[in-house]
C-alpha cells in the first residue's frame, strides 16, 4: 500500500526532499531488513527479465537499502555475468565484473566496493551497453516507476547510456512506496519496482 507523498503544496525540488526525508525515516524503521530483503531478491530472481539476462548489474547495498549482498553469492554461482558499480573521483559510476565476493572490500564511507587493485584491470571493466538487466537502488518510488535517489544523479548519468531495451528494475521496501514522485524531464522511470508485497509495472523509458 503506497503512502501519500508529503509536501503537496511545495515546489517539485522541495517536495522531492520532503519525500526523501520521509522515505529515509521509513527505511530506517523497517523491521527484519535481512528477511524482507531476501523476500525481495527472491522475487527479483524469479522474474523472467532476470532469468533471461546474461549480464546483470547489481548494486551493493549501503546503509538501510534493500540488502543485496546476501543474494550475490547465488547470483555469482548461477553462471550469469555479474557486474557491480563503483564511484570514481569524478563522481561517475564505473562498472566492475564481479567474479568472487573476495573481490570486494570496505572502502570510503564504509561502503563495500570493488578492490582498488582490481577495478582498473581491463578485463574487469564493463561498458554499460553490455548490460541485459540493471538493478537500481533508490530512496523513494511510486507505482508508475517514478524514482528519487539521493539527489546526486549518479544513476541517472549511468542509465542514460544503457540500451533502451535493457530493463531497469528497482528494489525497495514497501515503506518506500509513495503515491507519486515528482518527476522532471531528466528523471528516468523504472520498468519494474520490486517490493516484498508486489511487483509494480513502471512506465520505463518511453
Amino acid at each position: 500500500m503506497t503512502e501519500t507523498a508529503p509536501g503537496t503544496d511545495l515546489p517539485p525540488a522541495e517536495r522531492k526532499q520532503a519525500i526523501r526525508e520521509r522515505a529515509h525515516a521509513n527505511r530506517r524503521e523497517q523491521p527484519d531488513k535481512d528477511d524482507v530483503s531476501r523476500q525481495i531478491t527472491d522475487r527479483l530472481m524469479a522474474m523472467p527479465e532476470y532469468e533471461q539476462a546474461a549480464t546483470v548489474m547489481y548494486y551493493v547495498d549501503v546503509r538501510a537499502e534493500v540488502r543485496t549482498r546476501h543474494a550475490l553469492p547465488d547470483a555469482l554461482a548461477s553462471g550469469k555475468r555479474i557486474v557491480v558499480p563503483w564511484c570514481n573521483d569524478e563522481g561517475e559510476l564505473e562498472l566492475f565484473h564481479l567474479e568472487s565476493m573476495d573481490e570486494l572490500e570496505i572502502g570510503m564511507y564504509r561502503i563495500l566496493e570493488p578492490r582498488q587493485d582490481l577495478r582498473r584491470l581491463p578485463e574487469k571493466q564493463v561498458p554499460v551497453e553490455e548490460l541485459n538487466l540493471i538493478i537500481v537502488p533508490g530512496v523513494g518510488f511510486d507505482p508508475q516507476g517514478g524514482r528519487t535517489g539521493h539527489g546526486k544523479g549518479y544513476y541517472d548519468k549511468l542509465l542514460e547510456n544503457a540500451r533502451p531495451e535493457t530493463p531497469l528494475v528497482a528494489l525497495a521496501f514497501e515503506c518506500q512506496m509513495f503515491d507519486e514522485i515528482p518527476m522532471q524531464s531528466h528523471d528516468i522511470y523504472m520498468d519494474k519496482v520490486v517490493t516484498e508485497a508486489a511487483v509494480y509495472d513502471g512506465r520505463g523509458r518511453t
